[in-house]
C-alpha cells in the first residue's frame, strides 16, 4: 500500500472514500467535520440522522467508524470517525490509532481502493501534530489488502513539514 502526505483540502480529494474527523453527534460541526457537511450537502446529514435514529442513538463512540454517502463530494463515501481529545495525563493513543484502523476496515468493507484521511484529533482536540502523524502511520502499517492508496491530507504547509519529520522518524530501519 502507498501512503502519501499532501497539503490540501480533504473535501476536494478524488478518492473512493474520505474520512471525516467527526464529533460523536454525527450532525456536523467545525473544522473538517463542518467542511465535509457543507460541501457534501444535505445527503450526508440525512444519512447521519438515520444512523443516530437507529444504531447510534447516543452518538458514535470514540475510535469507531461508520460510512455514509459523500453527497456532492468527489469521493463515493464519507467514513466518519470520532477522535479522542488529547490529554497530558492519560494515554489515549490507542483510541487515536483505532480511528485509522476502523476507518480502513470500513473502507475495505465498502470496496474502497483509495482513502483520504485528515490528521485526526490534531485540530480542536489538541493532539500534538507530530505525534498525531506518528499514531496515524503506526495504525496504517497493516492495511486491509484491498486498500491500495492512503492519502494523509494536511491542512497547511507547517503541518505537512511536521508530518514529514514524523514520517522520517517512523520509517522502518530507523528504529
Amino acid at each position: 500500500m502507498q501512503i502519501e502526505l499532501v497539503t490540501g483540502d480533504i473535501t476536494a480529494e478524488r478518492v473512493d472514500a474520505i474520512v471525516n474527523a467527526a464529533n460523536s453527534s454525527l450532525l456536523g460541526g467545525g473544522g473538517v467535520d463542518g467542511a465535509i457537511h457543507r460541501k457534501g450537502g444535505p445527503e450526508i446529514l440525512a444519512e447521519c440522522r438515520a444512523l443516530r435514529a437507529s444504531r447510534y442513538g447516543r452518538g458514535l463512540p470514540v475510535g469507531q467508524a461508520v460510512a455514509t454517502t459523500a453527497g456532492r463530494l468527489p469521493a463515493r463515501w464519507v467514513i466518519h470517525t470520532v477522535g479522542p481529545v488529547w490529554s497530558a495525563t492519560e494515554d489515549r493513543s490507542a483510541l487515536l490509532r483505532g480511528c485509522y484502523r476502523n476507518a480502513l476496515t470500513v473502507a475495505a468493507e465498502l470496496g474502497a481502493i483509495s482513502v483520504a484521511f485528515p490528521l485526526i484529533s490534531s485540530g480542536v482536540y489538541r493532539w500534538p501534530k507530530e505525534d498525531a502523524v506518528t499514531q496515524a502511520l503506526t495504525a496504517l502499517q497493516t492495511p486491509p489488502p484491498t486498500v491500495e492508496l492512503v492519502r494523509l491530507v494536511l491542512f497547511d504547509d507547517d503541518t505537512r513539514q511536521a508530518a514529514e519529520r514524523a514520517r522520517q522518524r517512523h520509517e522502518p530501519g530507523d528504529r
